[in-house]
């Protein structure tokens, strides 16, 4: 099976990596082709020649607005012969733009399956992320071998958008809890307890998780690089906010979060890893 891969992030490059030592036949492409130097496996020079040539496709990127250009501009995935291709989308997207993204490709007679993942780059490069997957029944049995290699859990919803949801939802947590740790490591120090000991005795208590586990390095040694960046949680968020808006629901907890994450970007950090919210905790 031919696998093509749009979209080699932070992330995405984490994936890629993984389905290569899996040896999955993959061709890549991305906007800037830099990225897919040292990957040793052939690299398209636009989204239709990587639609061309594969039976699948998986995209990672930033937003909808990305892959709408991937799939919809001029050289896109659509504008080639994609009769029956299944398109795999990693991308969190907007809620209400992924359904047009389901359209587009039935409109071109390919096969779409929203997939957002769950889990950054440590669990991508072993394969072990979380998929939660929209889109017809028949085209995730055909693409759960490849899935599988992406995910070692995944969860099948069905209805268009429905997986979308979920990541969103998914976010809220994952940002509530990632803001929560940075601000008590920041009062422990000015309380007066060292860094480190901060850390070991929330993990010992109440601050106990997955995510204060995974950032615990990062936060010891203030070494920022980027496995999840806060542009990204602060678009999550933004798109959890329509969410709600359109549900007649309040988003008390994510909307405050929101605008903690959006403090990274007035502070030109937001490219770093989302862990780096600490640091407006340790300003104040």
């Amino acid at each position: 099976m031919k696998v093509g891969f749009a979209g080699l992030g932070h992330l995405g490059s984490a994936i890629a990596q993984h389905l290569i030592a899996e040896h999955m036949e993959l061709t890549v492409w991305n906007r800037t082709t830099e990225k897919a130097a040292g990957l040793g496996v052939p690299v398209a020079n636009s989204p239709r020649e990587l639609m061309d040539g594969s039976d699948i496709i998986i995209m990672n990127l930033f937003d909808s607005d990305a892959v709408d250009v991937v799939m919809n501009g001029p050289d896109g995935l659509l504008s080639g012969d994609c009769r029956e291709t299944i398109i795999i989308d990693t991308t969190t997207n907007h809620f209400e733009r992924v359904l047009a993204f389901h359209e587009q490709a039935r409109g071109h007679g390919a096969r779409y399956l929203e997939c957002p993942v769950l889990g950054s780059i440590v669990p991508a490069s072993a394969g072990k992320l979380t998929v939660v997957v929209s889109g017809e029944k028949t085209s995730f049995d055909e693409a759960k071998p490849v899935l599988s290699k992406i995910g070692s859990t995944l969860y099948y919803l069905g209805e268009p958008a429905l997986a979308t949801k979920m990541k969103l939802i998914n976010n809220l947590v994952l940002g509530s809890f990632m803001a929560t740790c940075a601000e008590a490591v920041a009062l422990g120090e000015a309380a007066g307890v060292e860094r480190a000991r901060v850390i070991d005795i929330l993990l010992s208590g109440a601050g106990n998780s997955m995510i204060l586990s995974a950032k615990k390095e990062k936060l010891v040694n203030e070494e920022f690089s980027t496995h999840f960046s806060s542009a990204l949680i602060y678009k999550d968020l933004h798109y959890l906010q329509d969410l709600c808006r359109t549900m007649r629901r309040p988003l008390f907890i994510g909307s405050t979060v929101k605008e903690l994450f959006a403090m990274t970007r007035s502070r030109e950090i937001d490219d770093l890893d989302f862990s780096a919210v600490y640091r407006i905790f340790k300003e104040i």
